[in-house]
């Protein structure tokens, strides 16, 4: 209890002082994950569709494939994003490895699936005569997306959360790929094993409350847009 408390003495001081370290390392969180998100978004909805609107073959093993992907361990996606992109593995003359690049890749590996699953899911709970409707008045392939995501907007906002909790919170894939230098790719998550690998327990739990309180913010701007009531 008593590191509890030094912690979150430590983060009021941190925040209130204007750390520079602090601020940086949590904007740099915000940037990697975000990014990560967001081309997860773009991916995964247009695939979450497919998967629930498409009939073909595979389509089972696909699905069975993206929930496998949705519990996939972060470190053993960065292992096999680290293999892409060192030196010696096929993407290694793009010199990304220990990048925020190779990070923002990493994350969106695994946030990716979540989107992917979470949008299938809440497509499926759709009546399957929606889209025909909508095609017969006359609503092109993007209108009829824009629709169909407006009526799984819960879904889809679900997903969203749960692929920006996903990767704002791992720190085996985001180590792996991007070494967690000073200054350049440490984040929160790397941070607070930094910290705790050198005993500065109250640091630590500063930066561990500071992840909590961005991840709250986050979800709770989601909450309240998923929740509004549509008109």
């Amino acid at each position: 209890m008593e590191a509890l408390w030094e912690g979150l003495k430590e983060a009021v001081r941190l925040i209130a002082t204007g750390d520079a370290d602090l601020y940086e390392i949590a904007w740099r969180t915000i940037v990697v994950s975000g990014s990560a998100t967001l081309f997860s978004l773009a991916v995964g909805v247009p695939a979450g569709y497919a998967l629930a609107r498409g009939r073909f073959r595979g389509r089972t093993f696909l699905l069975s494939a993206v929930n496998t992907g949705m519990g996939m361990p972060p470190v053993v996606v960065g292992l096999f994003v680290w293999l892409m992109l060192v030196r010696s593995g096929p993407f290694g003359d793009l010199d990304l490895i220990y990048t925020k690049r190779a990070m923002v890749i990493a994350q969106f590996v695994i946030a990716a699936p979540l989107v992917v699953g979470f949008t299938a899911a809440a497509v499926q709970a759709l009546p399957e005569e929606l889209p025909d409707l909508l095609k017969v008045l006359g609503a092109g392939p993007v209108r009829r997306l824009w629709y169909i995501a407006r009526e799984a907007r819960l879904g889809i906002l679900a997903a969203i959360m749960a692929g920006f909790g996903g990767v704002v919170s791992e720190v085996g894939a985001s180590m792996t790929v991007g070494g967690n230098l000073q200054g350049n790719t440490r984040v929160l998550t790397t941070a607070i094993v930094t910290e705790t690998s050198r005993g500065q327990n109250a640091n630590a739990m500063a930066l561990g409350i500071v992840l909590l309180a961005m991840a709250f913010a986050v979800n709770l701007v989601l909450t309240l847009v998923q929740q509004r009531r549509p008109r």
